[in-house]
């Protein structure tokens, strides 16, 4: 068998071990593939080789039939990941994240992901973008966006946590999730992601998605506060080139919770 070996020397402790443990609970209700894992070591995995192809619309569409399903087998708790330490970022510089299980979705990502990475941003920030944020975290804090577009709140969804589109691998045979920051969350952090950078057949994903499980008409109105981890994320990592579109997140953020009345 052809495998692909993924190291890096010197990964934090327990790094490629949240990978793994992210990957077999991802592929555990059977409904999405997910790359198996055929080795784990301190500094790498070594991973089934993957023949990259170009995904139609149809099997775009099944992409999104397929995700939906693995939300739909939901998580432990809001944050909880499947293995004792939790990682996001690129191979070269992740960071550490909470992985303490909550209740509800405001307090995990405002209170143990969004100010802790708001914190990590600070250099690249000056005074007014810092309370822009603070304003945009205070929102999400008030619990504007448990639900979706003000609806009742959501159980936790067993969530990729970083599927940009790069985290999606199309073979032959439709798409696979690899590399995830896998943990219990909400399922529009997954959806937000993938139109964070976009996505091949973006439309028929959302579509396939919609016909396994129904999202309320303005439903992207809510997007922004699930890409504002990711968007954060590349300020704190890469610097001030990336505060434009994190402010303008920031702003639908608060434009979005007063409409729903938060």
């Amino acid at each position: 068998m052809e495998t692909y070996e993924k190291t890096r020397r010197g990964a934090p402790a327990g790094f490629f071990a949240a990978e793994a443990a992210g990957l077999a609970w991802l592929a555990e209700p059977g409904v999405i593939p997910v790359v198996r894992v055929l080795e784990e070591r301190r500094d790498g995995l070594v991973l089934e080789h993957l023949a990259p192809s170009s995904p139609g619309p149809e099997e775009a569409r099944e992409l999104g039939r397929s995700l939906a399903a693995l939300h739909d087998a939901g998580g432990p708790g809001f944050g909880w990941t499947p293995a004792d330490t939790a990682w996001f970022g690129p191979l070269d510089n992740p960071f550490p994240v909470e992985a303490t299980p909550r209740e509800a979705f405001a307090p995990y990502w405002a209170g143990d992901r969004l100010r802790p990475l708001l914190d990590r941003a600070l250099p690249a920030l000056d005074a007014e973008a810092a309370r822009e944020l603070e304003a945009a975290i205070d929102a999400i804090a008030g619990g504007a966006f448990d639900g979706i577009a003000g609806g009742p709140a959501e159980p936790p969804s067993r969530v990729h946590g970083d599927l940009w589109s790069g985290n999606l691998l199309w073979t032959d045979t439709g798409g696979v999730l690899i590399d995830p920051a896998a943990h219990g969350g909400h399922r529009l952090e997954d959806l937000a992601m993938l139109d964070l950078f976009g996505a091949p057949h973006l439309d028929a994903i959302l579509a396939g998605y919609r016909e396994a499980h129904p999202l309320p008409e303005d439903w992207r109105e809510d997007v922004p506060a699930h890409q504002l981890y990711g968007l954060l994320a590349h300020v704190a990592l890469f610097g001030a080139a990336y505060l434009g579109p994190t402010l303008t997140a920031a702003r639908a953020v608060i434009t979005r919770a007063r409409a729903l009345g938060a």
